[in-house]
């Protein structure tokens, strides 16, 4: 694989419009790319940016050092693409390299400042909803809800709605609980975040309804 641009290792875009392998397999893109072709590597820094993104994002790293993560991920690609033997784990791979850089990134933060280090804002554009379907009011009571979670809730549901999706066992190994748990977790953060937002309404969070 030949080596990255600096834009290929930003941070999430839309519109690169690499239309002639939209519909092509991983495993050809993976092959294309490690020919050389620069449009194969484009192509799959499209596809799953969003998945890296959503992992990074579920650290709660400040814009910056989310970004740094980022480029490192994409770097870490070229640099071991050929100890990927089933191009079909892509995404299982990144998801875990990502979640490796991001620990080891937060890591450093708090050597480096252990007492001045705090989490960033949540990011509302990486909240588990769908924002076609809710007002700018709805979407603040929302992210106002979710910013009010546990940070286990907070990271279980944003690795649940990556895009693409991570299969269960990659999660559970990613947040290192067992994959029956997560399940009945995900309710639990659920009902908490539907508590949180009739407590912002005024009505009793205890009302099942």
């Amino acid at each position: 694989m030949t080596g990255m641009t600096s834009s290929a290792a930003a941070a999430p875009r839309r519109g690169l419009g690499f239309s002639a392998m939209e519909s092509e397999s991983v495993r050809d893109l993976m092959a294309a790319a490690a020919d050389g072709s620069q449009t194969a590597w484009n192509a799959i820094v499209e596809r799953y940016e969003r998945l890296v993104w959503s992992v990074v994002r579920s650290f709660r790293l400040d814009d910056a050092s989310a970004l740094d993560v980022t480029q490192t991920v994409w770097l870490r690609l070229v640099e071991h693409h050929d100890r990927i033997r089933d191009p079909e784990s892509l995404p299982s791979w990144l998801a875990t390299t990502t979640r490796n850089e991001a620990i080891r990134t937060l890591n450093r933060m708090k050597r480096q400042t252990p007492s001045a280090f705090e989490y960033d804002v949540e990011d509302v554009a990486t909240l588990p909803v769908d924002d076609a379907l809710l007002s700018s009011e709805e979407r603040v009571r929302v992210a106002r809800a979710f910013e009010a979670l546990s940070d286990e809730c907070q990271q279980l549901m944003r690795l649940l709605t990556a895009d693409p999706p991570l299969d269960y066992e990659t999660i559970s190994q990613m947040i290192g609980r067992p994959i029956g748990s997560i399940g009945p977790t995900r309710g639990r953060c659920i009902k908490r975040l539907r508590q949180l937002m009739d407590a912002g309404d005024g009505k009793d969070p205890n009302d099942e309804r």
